[in-house]
């Protein structure tokens, strides 16, 4: 089974997919993107996630180049050509080839640029025992809402984890918890479920939405406010979401061992719920 590449209407060979120099994605990040995953071949909340993407071209002001059905017999037939049962699906959204010019160009066409290829899910080992992180500064620009290829600040936390040997780096800002770099964060105190609110200051994941509703069923409490990271330590449990980790408790924090050192009850209850809807 092949990866897929799309550039702008037009399936090609990998090696044939570029894009110009020019292209304003490339000199000013000056784009916008998704990442859909699939179970059995079919789109994980297909809507939601091109609803983020309308809102996040909107926000800059790069006009959508497709229609909701172009984009959903777009993704389908790449889907087919690729043939994975599980795949992650890339999209990408830029504001085109212009003269390098701060300002916007007068006239530009977007430039789309779609990728489909294997997921590798995390192991049932990893998620029984659960992983760990560390806290860092974040350092990220004012509208992390907007879902924009500008990851500089997330691709240096992402090295900071590596650099410590854990799975992922918690965004702290003015002594309080975001989200992860590449996930959101979630933590029990109690029968409450607390996660960070839905503003500028993160990207408020599709995942988080289903696992908030998720948890609405298992009758769980849930503050969106946000937290300090003392709170986040001394937490009952601590989880992340996200599109390609799904639900992962997080069992040591900066060294600080989180509740039992395991993915506790509410963890392992929302992550059942979770097999359900998606196996």
């Amino acid at each position: 089974m092949p990866d897929i590449a799309f550039v702008n209407g037009r399936f090609l060979p990998w090696q044939d997919a570029t894009v110009s120099i020019d292209d304003r994605g490339f000199q000013f990040g000056d784009a916008v993107y998704e990442v859909i995953r699939t179970y059995r071949g079919s789109p994980f909340e297909l809507g939601a996630h091109l609803d983020r993407l309308d809102r996040s071209a909107a926000q800059l002001s790069i006009p959508q180049p497709y229609t909701r059905k172009q984009w959903t017999q777009w993704i389908h037939q790449g889907l087919s050509l690729a043939g994975y049962p599980d795949a992650k699906i890339y999209i990408q959204v830029t504001r085109g080839v212009a003269p390098r010019e701060h300002n916007f160009p007068v006239e530009s066409r977007p430039t789309v640029v779609m990728t489909i290829r294997a997921i590798h899910a995390i192991g049932p080992e990893t998620r029984r025992t659960g992983v760990t992180a560390c806290t860092r500064e974040d350092l990220r620009w004012g509208r992390c809402d907007i879902k924009s290829v500008n990851l500089l600040a997330n691709v240096l936390a992402r090295e900071e984890a590596r650099k410590a040997s854990v799975f992922e780096t918690i965004l702290v800002r003015d002594g309080c918890v975001m989200e992860g770099a590449v996930s959101n964060v979630m933590a029990v105190q109690g029968d409450v479920i607390v996660t960070a609110p839905e503003s500028p200051r993160i990207l408020s994941g599709v995942t988080r939405t289903v696992v908030l509703k998720l948890a609405g069923r298992e009758e769980l409490v849930v503050e969106e406010r946000f937290m300090s990271v003392d709170s986040l330590y001394q937490a009952d449990e601590v989880f992340l979401t996200g599109t390609t980790i799904e639900i992962l408790g997080v069992v040591l924090i900066d060294g600080k061992l989180i509740g039992s050192g395991r993915p506790g009850p509410v963890t392992q209850a929302l992550a059942a719920r979770w097999a359900l809807l998606t196996g």
